[in-house]
């Protein structure tokens, strides 16, 4: 375990009086050119330019029928449940979300070491990383809601302590993504600036805001300004295939009102450069599952 450094200069203020739009002033691939990794040069080039890059085939059927039934076995477990790490569906009163899953799971350790994933991850932030956070979401069909639009370095930055944009998500498709369930959107090109949350953040926010997002939402007119800007890409795509984007996209999804869940592991990687210092615009930091303080590089 290694304890978290002072605080460092405030690159991207938010959560003030108002909404600030900063320039992006850190990369988006950290990596030299020429660095040997699962992403070609032009892949990468397009990750820079997008802040995304998808995948059809991360995994093959047979290793998605292994982490399916690792998910139904975590979010059927009645211990999982009364896990304070389990998000329960407000509606519904299903789980929505269990996080730290590579610490719980055996399975989805593994997922997190393996060298396609991890491999991408260390190539795109230039060094080797550590798991910021990790948890399987469960979108079922007939009412389980989204997630509104937000940049999610916005939240790690005022609440978890990441002074930097150094950070890569993956998230990886269980079920069959279709363009009507609830997926993944982005705005391509969004990484370019950062936006500035209106607004100061609740003790305690993560309890609301892992339901539904309060505190570092965008206003309506950024976030028209940004559409028009960028437009909006939907992702969508068989079981197995995995969407990386950085940090800093605007994206958010839908509420999945069809008969067919979205379930989805999501990994986000965080240089060991890069490591969280006290919260730059949060009273106290999120609980260590949310926000990981173990900075501990995946071998």
């Amino acid at each position: 375990m290694t304890t978290a450094p002072e605080r460092t200069a405030d690159l991207y203020p938010t959560r003030g009086a108002t909404e600030v739009i900063t320039p992006r002033q850190d990369p988006v691939v950290w990596s030299q050119p020429g660095t040997e990794g699962p992403f070609t040069p032009a892949e990468l080039n397009d990750f820079e330019r997008d802040g995304f890059f998808a995948i059809g085939e991360l995994l093959t059927a047979d290793e998605v029928a292994v982490y399916r039934a690792e998910l139904d076995r975590l979010v059927n477990d009645p211990a999982m449940r009364a896990d304070d790490r389990s998000i329960v569906e407000p509606r519904s009163q299903e789980i929505r979300s269990v996080f730290e899953v590579h610490k719980i799971s055996e399975v989805f350790a593994k997922l997190v070491a393996d060298p396609r994933v991890v491999g991408r991850a260390r190539q795109i932030l230039g060094s080797d990383v550590y798991v910021h956070q990790s948890r399987i979401n469960v979108k079922p069909g007939f009412g389980a809601s989204g997630f509104y639009w937000h940049s999610d370095f916005e939240t790690w930055h005022a609440e978890d302590g990441l002074p930097n944009m150094r950070t890569v998500s993956v998230s990886i498709a269980l079920t069959e993504n279709h363009d009507t369930n609830g997926g993944l959107m982005i705005m391509p090109g969004s990484h370019r600036h950062f936006l500035g949350c209106a607004g100061e953040t609740p003790r305690d926010n993560y309890k609301k805001s892992l339901q539904m997002q309060d505190a570092g939402t965008p206003s309506d007119e950024a976030l028209t300004k940004l559409a028009d800007a960028h437009g909006i890409k939907l992702f969508t795509g068989k079981p197995g295939s995995a969407t990386w984007f950085d940090c800093n996209c605007m994206h958010g999804s839908g509420d999945n009102i069809t008969p067919y869940p979205r379930s989805n592991v999501f990994i986000v990687f965080n240089s060991v450069e890069n490591t969280a210092v006290e919260p730059f615009a949060a009273p106290v930091r999120r609980p260590e599952y949310i926000g990981a303080r173990d900075f501990t590089p995946v071998k």
